[in-house]
């Protein structure tokens, strides 16, 4: 009598392709086999119908999202507040697009092969804790120091260019300086270029009197955060709290998703990577991951290099051996980032 073989449950991959208004999903079987495909609104009704339709296919094994950092952020949480496994799916190679065409069902099949392939098993930050509440704050920051260099620029500009009786006072003061004098100005009627000139300065510098006190309100509460966010980070050698921040925001509010100080390095863009043929073994620069991270790094290694006597040590003997400085700088960048993850690793909860 013939043994009866019993048919293993289905289970399914499922690939999300998202956008500002809508998401649109595929489902694959674990063989392969695609079962459907829906596209949803943005919305919490939206994810509940994506997920309900999801587990009526069979057993939902992972969910694969592209851009889990932008559009896809909310959906993200959504699913992992139903205890669902969510992974980061990387862009697709523009040379399989090329070949296969671009549209938002193929953009998700090919997020749901990439999972069901193994290839993608990136887990992705949770944000929602500290280091979200860091990111955010970081980028209004930025955008601030962004708009205050401008006016800053725009201030020497008319300055360089004002009537010679406005020009000798002003072009000696720093920009500062400058901006607190000539917030004050009275330009009066607009009866002829220097009452212009002053107007406009006055508006400029108005502009980045209040700039300069975003920064700063934002710096105190960037200082308290990262404080709290990572305390064992400020005593490193080099690292204040912006430094600190960018590190923070590259690693998320669950560093241990990154699985160890090899992938933090990669993350950065300060691991070397392989470049070896045949009897030449070498390796070349990373010119992936977090760039603002990776500039953390070398900001550190600068400090160290100036102020911190073992670091200089290690720059002396690697001179001598024949290193030149930026080869070194690589090579204490990979060092600092060891040094960075085993302060992130002894946080419980960022």
């Amino acid at each position: 009598m013939a043994g009866t073989m019993m048919a293993e449950p289905a289970t399914v991959v499922v690939g999300i392709d998202t956008h500002a208004d809508t998401h649109v999903a595929v489902a694959l079987s674990n063989l392969g086999a695609r079962l459907g495909c829906i596209s949803v609104p943005t919305t919490v009704r939206g994810f509940a119908e994506l997920l309900g339709w999801a587990r009526g296919l069979g057993e939902v094994t992972t969910f694969g999202i592209e851009g889990t950092g932008s559009f896809g952020a909310t959906l993200m949480r959504f699913l992992q507040d139903e205890k669902q496994l969510v992974v980061e799916v990387s862009r697709p190679d523009r040379r399989i697009r090329r070949q296969d065409g671009k549209s938002d069902p193929i953009d998700a099949e090919a997020a749901a092969r990439t999972v069901l392939s193994g290839k993608a098993t990136g887990i992705p930050k949770s944000g929602d804790g500290r280091v979200e509440m860091i990111r955010s704050l970081r980028v209004a920051r930025r955008s601030a120091l962004k708009a205050r260099t401008q006016a800053a620029n725009q201030l020497h500009a008319l300055v360089i260019t004002c009537p010679e009786s406005l020009r000798s006072r002003l072009h000696p003061l720093a920009a500062s300086a400058l901006a607190q004098l000539v917030a004050k100005f009275r330009p009066g009627p607009m009866d002829g270029p220097e009452a212009a000139a002053k107007l406009a300065l006055r508006h400029i510098g108005r502009r980045y009197v209040f700039l300069d006190a975003e920064i700063a309100s934002l710096d105190g509460e960037l200082d308290v955060l990262v404080a709290k966010a990572a305390p064992a980070l400020l005593e490193l050698v080099g690292v204040g709290t912006d430094v600190a921040g960018a590190l923070l925001v590259a690693a998320g509010d669950n560093p241990e998703r990154l699985g160890g100080e090899a992938s933090f390095a990669r993350l950065c863009g300060a691991a070397p990577l392989p470049a070896s043929s045949g009897k030449t073994t070498r390796h070349r620069l990373s010119r992936g991951g977090d760039r603002i991270a990776n500039n953390a790094l070398w900001r550190i290694v600068i400090v160290r290099m100036r102020c911190d006597a073992r670091t200089r040590c290690y720059v002396d003997r690697r001179t001598k051996e024949g290193l030149t400085k930026r080869e070194i700088i690589r090579c204490l960048k990979r060092y600092v980032a060891r040094d960075v993850f085993r302060c992130l690793e002894g946080v419980d909860e960022l």
